[in-house]
């Protein structure tokens, strides 16, 4: 396959991930801020969204304050924002129409639907109206987007490219979430009084919420909501589909599968960080400090990225 397709597969699916992890993590913070909480507490929450996604900078070129509204306008329609979610539905767009040949029909029409769409739905004020169902409905089609790619696309060098995408993007998305909000709870703005413990359990239901796995936690655990256990469910259980290790243990298999004579140092690495998730224990991560390994864990994301790119694509992004 030419470097230059799977490079647009790859990022196609990538884009169209970012899209979905940034409606789910602006999501549950606008239904967290409908919560009782002090001000400081909500500028926190909405200062922690910016910096998950490494936009605090930019966003504070053109703006002064940080104020709720202004962060999801900037997040969601920002075309300067190169990750905002109309940013990330064009790009995916723009690079399923580099490679429309290697898409089945449903596929691309997925991608070009998609982006008319939120273009329509973003001029008629969809947004404004009600920020929870325009995420759902971004959520809704990325679902989408991978259930036609599923359904429809031959398993072949083109499908595996577009899988590795998507699983790189998401595993590199659950662990900015995961660390940005055990670091928020255990910030200096949080005590430990009754009210607190209540606003603990609406926060960590947030965040299970954020990746679908409320009901998942509920199923698991068959108990009250805590964090130790929400660290465990999105780093460690290969069986919960936004965790790490399931999303790692994707990139893996797909890697195999479209492995070339100069990708065995890429494989080594990305199945050595599978092995550390595979054997790892939630209070081991914990005694050695959750922020420390999530940001390690997320250097060795990055550099898998770069590898990928170095191995296979076109070496541009």
């Amino acid at each position: 396959m030419l470097s230059r397709t799977a490079d647009h597969l790859y990022w196609m699916s990538r884009y169209t991930e970012r899209a979905e992890n940034t409606a789910r993590m602006l999501d549950v913070n606008y239904q967290t801020s409908l919560l009782p909480q002090s001000a400081e507490v909500a500028q926190h929450g909405w200062q922690g969204l910016l910096s998950i996604s490494e936009l605090l900078p930019s966003y504070r070129k053109t703006h002064e304050q940080i104020v709720p509204q202004q962060v999801m306008e900037f997040m969601v329609k920002d075309e300067d924002n190169p990750s905002s979610i109309l940013s990330c539905l064009r790009a995916a767009r723009e690079n399923a129409r580099a490679v429309r040949g290697a898409l089945t029909t449903e596929a691309w029409e997925t991608q070009n639907t998609t982006w008319l769409e939120v273009n329509r739905m973003l001029r008629a004020g969809d947004f404004e109206r009600d920020p929870g169902q325009f995420f759902e409905w971004v959520k809704f089609r990325s679902h989408l987007s991978r259930g036609v790619t599923l359904g429809t696309m031959l398993q072949d060098e083109a499908f595996y490219f577009s899988r590795l995408g998507t699983f790189l993007e998401r595993a590199d998305n659950t662990a900015r979430l995961v660390d940005v909000k055990f670091h928020a709870m255990n910030s200096e703005f949080f005590g430990q009084g009754a009210s607190d413990q209540e606003y603990d359990f609406y926060h960590w239901s947030a965040i299970l919420r954020s990746v679908s796995a409320f009901e998942v936690y509920r199923k698991v655990y068959r108990d009250v909501i805590k964090p130790e256990r929400v660290a465990e469910l999105l780093i460690l259980r290969a069986d919960m589909p936004r965790s790490l290790h399931a999303s790692l243990a994707e990139v893996v298999a797909n890697l195999a599968k479209v492995a070339n004579d100069q990708s065995a140092e890429t494989q080594r690495r990305a199945g050595k960080l599978l092995a550390d998730l595979q054997y790892a224990r939630v209070d081991e991560i914990l005694a050695t400090g959750l922020h420390a390994y999530l940001t390690q864990f997320l250097d060795r994301v990055n550099e898998l990225g770069w590898r990928i790119s170095q191995d296979f694509l076109v070496p541009t992004h």
